[in-house]
């Protein structure tokens, strides 16, 4: 039998480092084979350099045999530490020619490093392995990403820094209890959110990852609230004389759920739903649905807090609901920016790490030339350029209503009787946001105000902006931003022109085309499209021969070109940006096959892409 023993076995000390402390995290597990008598920390038994796990798991501790570690301590016996200078060092330095031994503890208080892989080597203090890194530019301390203490970006023996985010650094301590909680499947990166290059440095620093599922995992009826509907009703004026929680089907008490979240509610009397099929979101929702392009006005959100801070009014959105962006018929909202939309979407963004994808995907689609992302706001520029620290946002960059009604009331303050009756009605949202202070004269209005923008539009968002930020350094992009504001300001930045005929007319090559008729109609086709004669827009057109909504800042590689051949209908070759034009008799039958063509082969382009993205 291999079990702990239920009584007494606090006082029982390991065979190998005689030492009668329980404590998982340090030493692993403690184990007693009451039939043998015996003892063992799992790391100290693990770590031991002469015995090796012949059994199966089963069998005596841990698949280690009960003569292998009685021969073990037999062989430890003769051995004498060279830290605490008693016998029973069963662990060895595995470097070439030396001769130090040690307890697994005593290993610990002399910062040796034990890899848990492969071998189980263990390392003394003079020929552990280190984390060789290019000498950095930090001036101040950095934050240990799990715990959040401030520590000095040094990489030591208590201090690692992630191999995969060079700006990442962590207490020892941190990621070992974060690895014993996670487990090998859930291990990694806080930042990056990489498992493959992170565990393996971890392991080579001395980190155990244990192969389990993480606690949470373990842990009986974890989830079970998410298999209970959620009823209560959460509109600001609950109209329901029952109350909030009472839920009567098939009645205007009814409560229907966000159909976003599915976290919200409200009766339908409290949101004047005539019927259960009218769609209702929360507030936190149709912010963010309002942000991707789907509403035209801006929406009033509820007071934002740490605890429940909706993706949609951070740095990485817009910063107006007055740019084109947010209007239906806005030019430039190509792939890639209705991809971004997605990430903004959804909640779970930063535990999924989604942020630092979106500036990955930036990045790459940059690289290759692709289109301009012309949705990054200018603090969100500055930020990246220049430094969060260095940035002062702008009342602009608040999408939330309430916020930034506060701030208003704030500037506009004429007496510090005024300053005062905002700060007493808003004391809760200051105290909790950190923003409280002594008001002593109207001066200090503009103090407050900043502090608000400064945490509402930076620090509250600081760890997917850093997520975020990290993608962007994919292909060296961010460097060459750093170091090129000004050429990249109008790339970020960027709003596309409103395509016209004569736009499109030189973009084309091809004028010197020898069928100067169907050239002639080209040219009066566009005319008519301007003029709104035909369903076909500029964008139609575009988009038929390149892909894209609108011209990219850099420009277009293959310059777009036309050519006229006798072929039955226009082709559109994007690999090429070239527009095949079909010779006709007459302007009629050029524009029906034009108008035609286009517009059946977006048709179908989209209903391809909508099976794609359901399948």
């Amino acid at each position: 039998m291999n079990e702990n023993k239920p009584d007494g076995s606090q006082t029982l000390a390991c065979v190998f480092c005689r030492k009668n402390d329980d404590c998982p995290n340090k030493y692993g597990e403690k184990k007693t084979n009451e039939k043998w008598n015996l003892t063992v920390h799992y790391y100290c038994l693990l770590m031991s350099s002469g015995i090796w796990q012949r059994g199966k798991e089963e069998e005596g501790v841990y698949g280690f045999l009960i003569e292998d570690i009685r021969k073990e301590v037999n062989r430890a016996s003769k051995l004498k530490c060279c830290v605490c200078k008693k016998t029973g060092a069963s662990i060895g330095c595995v470097a070439p020619r030396c001769k130090r031994s040690y307890h697994f503890p005593c290993g610990l208080q002399r910062e040796c490093i034990f890899q848990f892989t492969g071998n189980f080597a263990s390392f003394c203090w003079n020929h552990r392995p280190v984390q060789i890194v290019t000498p950095n530019n930090y001036r101040d301390s950095l934050p240990c990403t799990i715990c959040l203490e401030f520590i000095e970006p040094i990489p030591t023996y208590s201090i690692l820094r992630s191999p995969c985010c060079k700006n990442a650094w962590f207490h020892r301590d941190c990621l070992q209890v974060q690895a014993i909680n996670a487990g090998v499947f859930f291990f990694r990166c806080t930042i990056c959110n990489n498992s493959d290059i992170f565990q393996k440095e971890m392991l080579r620093m001395g980190i155990h990852i244990p192969e389990k599922d993480a606690s949470w995992e373990l842990e009986e009826n974890a989830y079970q609230e998410l298999l209970q509907h959620y009823e209560h009703c959460d509109v600001r004026r609950c109209r329901c004389k029952e109350g909030r929680d009472y839920n009567a089907p098939n009645s205007k008490w009814e409560i229907k759920r966000c159909q976003c979240c599915g976290s919200s509610g409200t009766h339908l009397a409290c949101s004047s739903l005539r019927s259960w099929e009218q769609n209702w979101e929360c507030l936190e929702c149709r912010g963010i649905l309002y942000n991707s392009g789907s509403f035209q006005k801006s929406k009033k959100h509820t007071l934002p807090s740490t605890n429940n801070v909706a993706i949609n009014d951070c740095l990485l959105e817009e910063s107006s609901p007055k740019l084109p962006r947010q209007s239906p018929g806005a030019q430039g909202k190509d792939l890639l920016r209705s991809v971004f939309n997605v990430f903004l979407s959804v909640f779970t963004a930063l535990k999924e790490n989604l942020y630092y994808e979106a500036g990955k995907m930036l990045a790459i689609s940059l690289v290759h030339g692709g289109p301009s992302p012309g949705f990054f706001s200018k603090t969100l520029f500055n930020c990246l350029v220049y430094g969060p620290e260095n940035t002062e946002p702008i009342l602009d960059d608040v999408s939330d209503f309430d916020v930034a009604q506060i701030i208003i009331r704030i500037n506009t303050a004429t007496n510090v009787a005024d300053l005062n009756s905002v700060m007493n009605e808003y004391y809760n949202y200051f105290e909790l946001i950190g923003c409280l202070r002594l008001i002593t004269s109207l001066s200090d209005k503009y103090i407050l105000a900043k502090d608000i923008l400064v945490y509402h539009v930076i620090k509250r968002v600081q760890a997917p902006f850093e997520s975020f930020k990290q993608g962007l350094k994919t292909l060296g992009v961010l460097e060459k931003i750093e170091t090129y504001p000004e050429a990249f300001y109008g790339i970020f930045c960027h709003k596309p022109e409103n395509l016209s005929a004569k736009i499109l007319s030189d973009l084309f090559t091809g004028h010197t085309l020898p069928d100067a008729q169907a050239l002639g109609f080209w040219n009066s086709y566009l005319q008519a499209v301007e003029d709104g004669k035909t369903a076909i827009t500029m964008e139609d057109i575009l988009i038929f021969a390149t892909g894209c909504k609108s011209i990219p800042p850099a420009g277009f590689k293959p310059t777009p070109s036309i050519e006229c051949l006798h072929v039955d209908f226009p082709v559109g070759n994007k690999c090429n940006n070239c527009l095949a034009l079909p010779i006709t008799n007459t302007y009629k039958e050029f524009q029906e096959k034009m108008d035609f063509s286009i517009r059946n082969t977006l048709r179908l382009e989209k209903e391809e892409s909508s099976h794609y993205i359901e399948h």
